[in-house]
């Protein structure tokens, strides 16, 4: 089939950016023909809340990767959709993560909608984010328009699109593994790469820094007396996209400097194994969630998990077999990192996730958007 992603990729950094690079490439590994158009501009800089919009990694030379899309362009939106339409591509799969998107890809969508041939797929992250803004379901409403099918990657997003869509074809598969960051690495590498204490071990708390994902909540259970003398350290890795200064100041009150690592910036695709195969647990205290790529990152490298019981977490995360889910409360997280230390489960949990990350395949995802696809 000829088919083109729309989204996402290089120049661009981050988990939207891997995530439509890795179907790519599952997708040409199947024999189809794949292109996918990009943004010439995603975000403009003031919409912004990072130091950078893109990454300092070598594009993937065997990828075609189309630079061509203005998110705020009008003119753009119209020239890319005819643009695409000329192609006639089999199928289009396009991310939806963010409503602010819903205007421009909704008008491409309709301009390749007209050649009468393309079908049209969407893999949501999100069908309503999580910090809302006025124009938000307008804005969704308007990009669901075009689209012949859906794929859903949590039970939660899938609830959340039947908010706004009840007929079209729809299919649950959740978010497949991670596994372009890097082979997994051995301890001592990976502590000796990053300069870290080996005779200490370390949780890590990892990705882009915003408030639903809940570092206060870890803090708060990592000030817990019981932390301290045990030769255990927090790394607290990416780039802050929320009040760092609060985060600063919590650090400050609760006597953590020592006892916390910093990496106050974006990590790069080729450091992420680094940080995942140094630690010995990773947490994810997130508030809300729907599915997390630093889980399918953790699977990856074979990394037992703490989870909050949120959106999908818990089930991606099954309690006491790759790890523990607890409640939102910082005292109830503080004493499942504890258990884990005290009762020595890992090689345990790692055994389970061996065997859970299986079902997270990205054959598993090209053969529900297949499937999917034909019942349009």
């Amino acid at each position: 089939m000829k088919i083109v992603i729309i989204g996402t990729s290089h120049p661009y950094r981050g988990g939207l950016a891997a995530y439509n690079e890795r179907l790519a490439i599952e997708l040409k590994k199947e024999g189809h023909d794949v292109d996918i158009y990009t943004f010439s501009l995603q975000y403009p800089s003031f919409l912004f809340p990072g130091k950078s919009q893109y990454t300092k990694e070598s594009k993937n030379p065997n990828l075609s990767i189309v630079r061509a899309i203005n998110s705020v362009n009008p003119f753009n939106w119209f020239a890319v959709g005819n643009r695409i339409k000329k192609l006639k591509p089999d199928l289009v799969i396009i991310k939806f993560w963010l409503p602010f998107m819903g205007p421009c890809f909704g008008t491409i969508l309709r301009r390749i909608k007209s050649n009468k041939h393309t079908k049209i797929l969407t893999i949501v992250d999100n069908m309503i984010p999580h910090e809302s803004r006025i124009g938000d379901k307008a804005f969704t409403k308007y990009f669901i328009g075009p689209i012949d099918a859906f794929i859903a990657m949590s039970e939660n997003v899938m609830q959340d699109i039947l908010k706004f869509d009840n007929k079209k074809v729809k299919t649950l598969s959740p978010h497949p593994l991670f596994d372009n960051f890097g082979e997994i690495l051995q301890r001592d590498i990976a502590i000796k790469e990053l300069d870290l204490d080996p005779d200490y071990r370390y949780i890590l708390f990892f990705g882009l820094i915003r408030k639903y994902k809940g570092l206060d909540l870890l803090l708060k259970a990592f000030s817990d007396s019981r932390f301290r003398n045990r030769k255990i350290k927090l790394i607290i890795a990416g780039e802050y996209y929320h009040n760092e200064g609060m985060f600063t100041k919590m650090i400050q009150e609760y006597g953590l400097e020592g006892d916390i690592i910093q990496v106050d910036r974006f990590i790069e695709d080729s450091e992420v194994k680094y940080f995942f195969c140094a630690s010995d647990l990773i947490v994810q205290p997130y508030k809300s969630a729907t599915q997390s790529g630093v889980t399918q990152i953790a699977y990856h490298f074979n990394k037992p998990m703490i989870v909050t019981d949120v959106g999908s977490l818990a089930k991606l995360c099954p309690h006491e077999k790759v790890g523990y889910v607890t409640s939102t409360n910082p005292e109830d997280i503080g004493n499942a990192i504890i258990r884990f230390f005290e009762e020595g489960d890992q090689q345990r949990f790692i055994e389970n996730i061996i065997e859970e990350k299986k079902k997270y395949s990205w054959s598993i995802l090209v053969k529900n958007i297949f499937e999917t696809i034909k019942k349009v």
